[in-house]
């Protein structure tokens, strides 16, 4: 038994030394410069609820995002994401034909996505995933079925 209270109390001193390390706390969000040329305002609404978090300057920062080590990967996230693909600061290099395919194959949004936010059903899906492929097209497929 006095392994568990000393196991417990060593658990909680390393929970609280971690919340001292600055890492994913600085929620802020950069200016909106640009956006996409959406094909309608439900494809709109639909990536606003399915990808923002992660892929705009427009993330919602709940309050486990200042917990450490949520906040950790949390802010991981949020980075890579508005590296890989930003709504908010849109310009002609980014390639979003390849988003269509990523909810197609159920690469995006992330599964863990649904346990902290509402998920869309499989209908949602299907009209985010047209409306992607209307507003930036279809990644061109190379013919490696040869």
């Amino acid at each position: 038994m006095n392994w568990w209270k000393r196991g417990a109390i060593a658990l909680v001193g390393v929970s609280v030394i971690i919340q001292l390390i600055p890492y994913g706390r600085d929620h802020t969000n950069p200016p909106v410069t640009a956006e996409p040329a959406w094909d309608s305002e439900l494809t709109r609404s639909l990536a606003v609820r399915a990808c923002f978090d992660c892929h705009s300057n427009e993330t919602e920062w709940k309050w486990y995002s200042n917990i450490a080590p949520v906040s950790w990967f949390i802010q991981n996230e949020v980075d890579e994401g508005r590296a890989e693909l930003n709504f908010s600061a849109w310009n002609a290099t980014q390639e979003g034909d390849e988003s269509a395919e990523t909810v197609r194959e159920g690469e995006m949004p992330p599964r863990f996505y649904a346990i902290t936010r509402s998920r869309l059903n499989d209908t949602e899906l299907r009209q985010l995933e047209q409306g992607l492929i209307a507003t930036f097209g279809e990644e061109d497929e190379d013919d490696d079925d040869d």
